[in-house]
């Protein structure tokens, strides 16, 4: 480590088309306001990406391999704000995280370090089952039909090393060339961005709020291979009138090696507005 403080500004932008189309339209101005936002929210796990670059300047290269966030996403984060992602690592080894808007306030915070996550054996051990196709359809997830305590259809993603390239200078803005080259690092937003399909590859839904996100990196995730995310659904539950889902997932290699645990809660039915 060579410096226990480290910032980022970034102008925020959308990380996909403003479209109602599109898998998640709270990300499209149209659908936003119908919800009484005043613009499309920029996707919560580009935003968490966005944060990295100061989290590994602080904690080290080891990061990426043996370390983990917990973040909350408080507040939207909107399209044409300057944002600044600020690291400060504390006494105890621990990483304070926030992307604060120009107002000052924190869309996400939380916290970072290296080696297991207090919570890691909270988190559900992966089956190492084999992917499998999605059907043509799935059902609609609901708080009736929702899968507590159950397995979730495991889902092949492949990703190439183009892919993993093109991911870090676009959509993160990371030229830094540890995400290029014939193999690379896969962008740790990527891999907390594989949850929301997981859900997906089993449930229909629609416009949906990340809430938190718990990844912990447990080997260097590299791009060229087709991976398996397999996961459980952990419970379904009302707060305050939204619809809320929390789910464990893994990222697993062509070898079968698990190169990412991770713990996601969404809110899969917004709250209509008053």
């Amino acid at each position: 480590m060579t410096t226990t403080t480290a910032e980022r500004h970034l102008l925020a932008f959308l990380d996909g088309e403003d479209s109602p189309t599109i898998s998640n339209p709270i990300h499209s101005t149209e659908v936003a306001a119908q919800y009484g936002f005043r613009g499309a929210l920029v996707g919560g796990v580009t935003v968490y990406g966005w944060l990295t670059p100061p989290a590994i300047e602080v904690l080290g290269e080891r990061w990426l391999s043996d370390g983990w966030a917990d973040v909350r996403f408080r507040r939207p984060t909107f399209p044409g704000e300057m944002m600044t992602a600020r690291v400060e690592l504390g006494g105890d080894g621990v990483a304070a995280v926030a992307m604060v808007n120009p107002a000052g306030a924190a869309t996400v915070e939380g916290t970072a370090g290296v080696g297991k996550a207090p919570w890691f054996a909270d988190l559900s051990a992966p089956g190492y089952r084999p992917a499998e196709a999605k059907p043509e359809s799935v059902p609609e997830l609901t708080l009736d039909t929702a899968p507590n305590g159950q397995l979730l259809r495991p889902m092949p993603v492949p990703w190439s090393a183009a892919d993993a390239s093109a991911y870090a200078e676009n959509l993160q803005q990371d030229t830094t060339g540890r995400f290029n080259g014939p193999a690379p690092l896969i962008h740790p937003g990527w891999i907390a961005a594989r949850m929301t399909p997981l859900l997906k590859h089993s449930f229909n839904y629609g416009p949906s709020i990340h809430v938190r996100t718990q990844v912990q990196h447990l080997a260097a995730a590299r791009a060229g291979q087709t991976f398996t995310v397999e996961g459980k659904f952990l419970r379904a539950y009302e707060q305050n009138g939204h619809h809320v889902a929390e789910l464990d997932g893994s990222l697993i290699s062509e070898t079968g090696e698990e190169v990412a645990r991770l713990r996601h809660t969404t809110i899969f039915r917004i709250r209509p507005p008053k």
